[in-house]
């Protein structure tokens, strides 16, 4: 099982070791703003590294929305950030749910993000993976509930996106840790990676906080076992820098070792 975090774009492989980490995660761009991803002159040294890479899409892509505004730029965008992420050789690339007003129907966001990836198809399909991930709040969010994501899954598994499970996000959003592997497996048949975070904040909250693992409002054990089911690549993206990062890192290591 490999085991990192989310790190600074400049040198991601610098960051990695000082980590001790054997996968990353980063954004191309600015990840609030609209800025396509530029090449990489490391591009090359990323794709045939030890070190495995994610790539996370910006905060700002919200393909689900009935917003034209935000969704055909959303759209665009995902799928600028998709060839850059093939061009570093990532595993995948992580998109948010993204949500809708509070008044409409949650089937029209379904229906938008069928076609975000009907429109890719028509262009030979996206560069890279797109792992659709869960998100803490939002009272018309995609991808909060297991009973929402799965609607969302059964308009676009056909075309084989996957799945990344953050832990705080489905704490915070009010979903059962306890089972939460085993409902999200039955639904999409799979996670193929997991966002290992604390949750600042209380169950249900809500509240995208992340912590250190340890000091936060999830049992340590819970979310061991959490990451143990899923069986599945690891990304901490929790505060504190290298040093805190390198004690979530050694501790998930210690926890899950036989």
């Amino acid at each position: 099982m490999r085991i990192g975090a989310h790190v600074s774009s400049t040198e991601p492989l610098a960051e990695a070791t000082a980590r001790g980490a054997d996968i990353v995660q980063f954004f191309l761009s600015n990840p609030q703003s609209w800025s396509k991803p530029s090449s990489r002159t490391d591009a090359t040294e990323l794709a045939h590294s030890d070190v495995a890479v994610v790539i996370h899409a910006p905060y700002v892509i919200n393909v689900a929305t009935t917003n034209n505004k935000v969704r055909v730029p959303s759209r665009g965008l995902l799928g600028a950030y998709a060839g850059a992420a093939k061009a570093v050789g990532a595993l995948g690339l992580v998109v948010h749910g993204g949500h809708l007003p509070i008044d409409e129907d949650p089937g029209l966001g379904v229906e938008n993000w069928r076609k975000t990836f009907t429109y890719a198809e028509r262009e030979g399909g996206f560069a890279t993976r797109i792992l659709i991930e869960n998100t803490a709040g939002g009272k018309n969010a995609m991808a909060r509930n297991l009973d929402r994501f799965a609607q969302l899954w059964d308009a676009v598994s056909e075309y084989e996106p996957g799945v990344c499970l953050d832990i705080c996000h489905a704490h915070a959003g009010g979903e059962d840790l306890l089972t939460i592997v085993d409902r999200m497996k039955a639904i999409t048949g799979k996670i193929d990676l997991v966002h290992a975070n604390d949750s600042k904040d209380g169950f249900n909250s809500g509240r995208d906080r992340h912590d250190n693992l340890g000091n936060g409002q999830i049992e340590i054990e819970l979310l061991r076992a959490v990451v143990a089911a899923a069986d599945a690549p690891v990304i901490v993206e929790t505060p504190g820098g290298a040093t805190a990062q390198s004690a979530d890192i050694a501790l998930l290591r210690r926890l899950l070792s036989p």
